[in-house]
């Protein structure tokens, strides 16, 4: 179909669509792509061919956002050296007003008129000029924002004088010179409005406005100021809020989207003194990485060959600035490129690579003209070089010869010390006669260090071998640039220092060699595994002899050795382990040992991340306790009693796990994992952090990825039916402690109802129950047969359930000794009543979605002891005391275990 610009009410419904041809067929000549002489002026002279997509009216920046951020940052850290700070601040304030006192008062009156007069002005001749230009979504983003900002002074005015500390009503008020026994307003309900009116609206953008602004904001600033109706920080507040809020009504509505149609691209051409006919847009890359690579063109002319036309404009050229960013902070400066250029940067840099590139010897797309599309958008004009992409070729078309020609050209951007930074499949073209060319050359770097130039051997080995395979794919490297320049790059050779779409490739052949080992896993186990249904008899159990158990012994060994042998026959090598070695039968003494990029690791920021959520939540948990009393009126002998209830809960939990992992695994590194798990889940919900980390900790011990999913999910699946069992039970128990009959109590009953309900409603609504069973099949994938292979080991099974019930029998006993450390006989509560309690609290935080459960525990744990009878003042610090030594205590040990484990590479 075609389409004017790109707006679909204007497409003809004509059946004809062209799509931009390869150099394998015939390229459409002068006048083969001339209209007829009676319409070329008036029907094609603006035809964008293809399914040109309709552009969004509004679009979300992330330069909004980033500002939003920073003036909220802003306006924290004014507020703490107003709170804080507040002998600088009177300092401050005094300096100004002795300064400013000096000021004739003919100049203050004036600047007093004029800037009252010109702050009302100024927003209104800008609107009357916005809307003689028809862009009215301007203002009515800038009213809103005014809008805003109004109510957010008012709040902070409300703030400010009824809850705000002294210090920062000192900082943002003063006497009122009309009335002393008033105050002068902490933020300016006229000005920040109209800040955030002419930041929406764009002023910023158009210098004389701008200017005339800044002199408005200076006069009143000044004028507010010598005449005493505000503070400096006052001010300073003030703009802050009206910028604050007009970057956050921009990113929250969109800001219109001014980014060039097909239209805008044609009458771009004819101004550099082309006649374009048509232009073809054609797809995009799948790669989410090269979103910002701009939108591409193929335009035919009247009278010459066609081009291929570049649009790169700031909304397409923000895409993905939050991954570059994160790629900045996480990797050495060398190995990133800048998160954000300018329009202007963006041009001069593939404009200078593209003529670097050609300079070199190396084959790329020709430039020949560069303009601006109107103040938010530019265009490169290449010449068109036909051909298809590495991507799309067919395994058979990947010949030797096009091997060594990629290669060729790699080497002859590197013989000029020119880095490429994304050799990837899209970027290298074929063309009929087989030659390569290289193109996005927009993201490289001339006059590149060693360490760029080897990450682009490193990147195009695995882009090949991705191909064809990683014999082939080192072999051509060798052959080209040589072992001394293959070997080098193994430093190079790490998921970190690829493309983003080659690391996602490599993920998803990963999980796909992972499926293919567990299939071969159980299907030997399945064709192995003997049937003993046939020794009973009558469906007895038969006690065996001792040569009959040496023959079950036996099958054991038999069948774990055919699943060792069936899981080595499917065991496959990843690529990058492939590459190296096929590199080190060429060069044995080459250094693989893989070169620093991190600036910060995970692990660092995750450390970080814990150590201030867990300070942040246990200052705010210890701000109203008085810790006087409670000290002096505890009973230390039970305390210790709960010390040492807590720390025996972790040999029960290594129990529990161990128990349901018929491999050996060192018990006491196990325990040291579970302490570990105290400091993981201060990060993370204990439901999931727990089972991630033990997770982690079998396969690092060992046990095959499969397996130890399979453990865990086993582990899970058994202390949910022992928990659920228990509850049940000791709620059976409190219901009748105080009745003759053997009913239960209300409160189980009401509990069972509300199960059997929430169940009713996860199974009925389809996308609870699909959400449910996605995540619980994930869970417990594999459990089946792992508790086959734990039920033919009993003690394993007796260990297993046995650490459980202690797991749980510790934290019982740790709560009772709790209460006992603050009560009294006449305030004691039974042990079943105090596991009910626990056992409510405990499911209770596995499902809260705060760290640790953190704020759901304490409120369940307290009200429910007050609910079996426990004074407030009894129950409040036993709960405190359990927490404190069942969660806040224990995560200095489990961040040293946590960091030990690391180091010991079993984590």
């Amino acid at each position: 179909m075609k389409q004017q610009g790109a707006h679909p009410e204007d497409t003809e419904g004509t059946p004809d669509a062209s799509s931009r041809p390869d150099s394998d067929t015939a390229r459409p000549d002068a006048d083969a792509a001339r209209p007829d002489t009676a319409q070329r002026d008036v029907a094609h002279i603006d035809e964008v061919e293809g399914d040109e997509p309709l552009l969004p009216a509004r679009v979300h920046r992330p330069s909004d956002l980033m500002r939003l951020v920073g003036g909220v940052l802003a306006v924290v850290v004014l507020l703490a050296i107003a709170a804080f700070a507040h002998g600088t601040t009177s300092g401050l304030e005094q300096d100004i007003n002795k300064g400013t006192g000096q000021a004739p008062d003919l100049l203050i009156k004036i600047a007093g008129l004029a800037s009252s007069i010109a702050i009302l002005l100024v927003p209104v001749a800008f609107a009357i000029e916005r809307l003689i230009k028809r862009d009215g979504l301007r203002i009515a983003d800038g009213v809103l924002a005014a809008v805003l900002a109004h109510g957010v002074t008012l709040a902070t005015d409300l703030w400010v004088a009824r809850a705000a500390p002294g210090s920062i009503q000192d900082a943002l008020t003063q006497p009122s010179p009309g009335d002393i026994h008033a105050l002068t307003d902490p933020v300016h309900g006229y000005l920040a409005p109209v800040i955030a009116y002419m930041t929406a609206v764009g002023m910023s953008r158009r210098p004389r406005w701008r200017a005339v602004l800044w002199v408005v904001l200076l006069l009143d600033a000044f004028s507010m100021l010598v005449t005493g109706y505000t503070t400096p920080f006052s001010i300073t507040l003030t703009v802050l809020i009206g910028w604050t809020v007009a970057y956050g009504t921009l990113y929250a509505v969109g800001s219109p989207n001014v980014r060039p149609t097909g239209r805008t691209l044609m009458a771009g051409l004819r101004t550099v003194g082309f006649r374009p006919v048509t232009a073809s847009r054609e797809e995009a890359p799948d790669a989410a990485e090269s979103g910002d690579r701009g939108r591409r063109y193929f335009v035919t002319l009247e009278d010459g060959p066609p081009l291929d036309v570049t649009v790169v404009d700031r909304e397409q050229q923000a895409q993905g600035f939050f991954y570059r960013a994160w790629r900045n902070l996480a990797l050495r400066g060398f190995a990133t490129r800048r998160s954000l250029q300018s329009l202007r940067q963006a041009l001069e840099q593939e404009a200078l690579l593209a003529y670097a590139a050609i300079a070199a010897g190396a084959n790329a797309p020709k430039l020949i003209a560069t303009s601006e599309l109107g103040p938010d958008a530019v265009m490169l004009v290449y010449e068109h070089t036909g051909g298809r992409t590495l991507d799309s070729l067919a395994d058979e078309e990947i010949t030797d010869d096009l091997l060594h020609g990629t290669w060729h050209q790699v080497k002859a951007l590197q013989s000029r010390r020119i880095a490429h930074r994304r050799l990837v499949g899209d970027a290298i073209l074929v063309d009929g006669s087989g030659t390569v060319i290289l193109t996005d050359l927009r993201g490289g770097e001339i006059a590149a260090g060693d360490l760029l130039l080897r990450m682009d051997v490193s990147q195009l080995l695995v882009t090949l071998g991705l191909r064809v395979g990683a014999q082939r794919a080192v072999a051509s490297a060798l052959s080209v640039l040589g072992p001394d320049a293959v070997a080098d790059c193994l430093p190079m050779l790490q998921p970190i220092a690829l493309s983003r779409s080659t690391r996602a490739t490599l993920r998803k052949l990963a999980r796909e060699r992972a499926e293919r080992e567990r299939e071969a896993v159980l299907e030997a186990s399945r064709h192995s595994r003997p049937a003993r249904a046939d020794d009973s008899d009558d469906g007895g159990t038969v006690t065996l002899d001792k040569a009959g158990k040496k023959a079950v012994r036996a099958e054991q060994r038999a069948e774990k050795r055919a699943i060792d042998e069936a899981l080595d026959e499917a065991r496959e090598e990843d690529l990058l382990s492939q590459i190296r070695h096929e590199v080190l039968r060429i060069r044995p003494q080459a250094p693989v040992e893989p070169a620093r990029l991190e600036r910060v690791r995970p692990r660092t920021l995750i450390s970080l991340i814990a150590g201030a959520i867990g300070a942040y939540f246990l200052l705010t948990q210890l701000t109203h306790i008085e810790f006087g009393p409670l000290i002096a009126n505890a009973e230390w002998g039970w305390v210790a009693a709960a010390v040492l209830f807590s720390a025996a809960s972790y040999v029960a939990a290594a129990m529990a796990l161990l128990g349901f992992v018929p491999e050996r695994v060192p018990f006491p590194r196990t325990v040291a994992a579970q302490v570990a798990g105290s400091f993981v889940k201060i990060v993370a919900p204990a439901a999931v952090g727990g089972v991630a980390l033990n997770t982690r900790f079998l396969q690092r011990a060992g046990v095959r990825p499969g397996l130890a999913v399979a453990s865990v999910g086993a582990s899970q699946l058994f202390g949910l039916g022992c928990h659920i069992l228990m509850l049940l039970a000791f709620g059976y128990l409190t219901g009748t402690e105080k009745t003759p009959s053997l009913s239960p109590s209300r409160t189980v009953i009401g509990g069972l109802l509300t199960v059997a309900v929430l169940v009713l409603v996860v199974t009925s609504v389809p996308f609870l129950r699909k959400f449910v069973v996605t995540r619980v099949r994930s869970l417990f994938a594999g459990v089946v047969p792992r508790m086959l292979d734990v039920l033919q080991r009993p003690q394993k099974l007796i260990t297993g359930i046995g650490g459980m019930l202690l797991l749980t029998a510790c934290f019982v006993m740790c709560l009772d000794a709790s209460i006992r450390a603050f009560g009294d006989d006449s305030t004691s509560v039974s042990i079943a009543s105090v596991a009910v309690v626990f056992l409510a609290g405990n499911a209770l935080g596995s499902a809260a979605p705060t760290p640790g459960g953190v704020g759901a525990v304490e409120a369940t744990l307290t009200v429910g002891l007050i609910a079996v009878g426990l004074p407030k003042e009894v129950a409040a610090p036993a709960v405190l005391l359990f927490r404190l030594l069942t969660l806040w205590l224990p995560v200095l040990p489990g961040w040293l275990a946590f960091n030990h484990l690391t180091r010991k590479a079993a984590l």
